[in-house]
């Protein structure tokens, strides 16, 4: 499988609404519930409604679009990833899966998931 590696640094955020995201921007991933409405983005991009913030990740995207039929490869990747200790921040899309990791283990995560058998793009 083939991983590619996102250029840029991500901050997960919990924010008040979406009035002040830009939805325009390459990579913004929204999540809302009846609890709150969280934000993974750009720091660059964090907007100024932002109630609670973590920097510091970089991000990683599985390669291609992936089948719904298709099973484990999300759990695979966090797999590998926590028997070497890395937590995750995972998102889905429709086509595909995209892996967060503080930007202090994203070069042994790469290493790891490449040693795996994963190629890292």
């Amino acid at each position: 499988m083939e991983i590619k590696k996102i250029d840029g640094d991500f901050s997960v955020c919990k924010v008040e609404d979406y009035s002040q995201t830009n939805l325009d921007d390459e990579f913004s991933f929204i999540g809302k519930t009846d609890e709150e409405c969280s934000l993974a983005c750009l720091t660059c991009s964090v907007p100024s409604n932002t109630i609670q913030r973590d920097d510091g990740w970089k991000a990683m995207r599985i390669q291609g679009v992936l089948d719904f039929s298709l099973i484990g490869i999300l759990s695979e990747i966090s797999t590998i990833l926590a028997d070497c200790g890395i937590g995750i921040f995972a998102v889905s899309t429709y086509n595909t899966d995209y892996v967060l990791v503080h930007k202090a283990d994203y070069g042994e995560a790469l290493k790891a998931l490449e040693k795996a058998g994963h190629q890292i793009i």
